[in-house]
């Protein structure tokens, strides 16, 4: 596979400064973070990983407006011009 990306300037120095070109840093990068978080974890989510993802998606329901009675074509394009 071949993915070509504007790559920043910080990243190519830290390539360098470690005495890696910027492919092998970025693979080593990627396999570090693929390590980290596996996409097909064999172990079920602990409880208190579980309540910690439905808190993260309801953080800012709070902030969501209620919905009217009747919803009108003219209430849902009331903020576009």
């Amino acid at each position: 596979m071949v993915i070509s990306v504007k790559v920043p300037e910080e990243l190519a120095d830290q390539a360098k400064a470690r005495g890696l070109s910027l492919e092998e840093y970025v693979q080593e990068l990627l396999a570090r973070q693929a390590q980290a978080h596996p996409i097909n974890s064999s172990s079920p989510r602990t409880e208190i990983e579980v309540q910690a993802w439905l808190a993260s998606m309801t953080q800012f329901s709070d902030k969501i407006p209620p919905l009217p009675e009747k919803i009108s074509r003219d209430w849902i394009y009331q903020e576009h011009d």
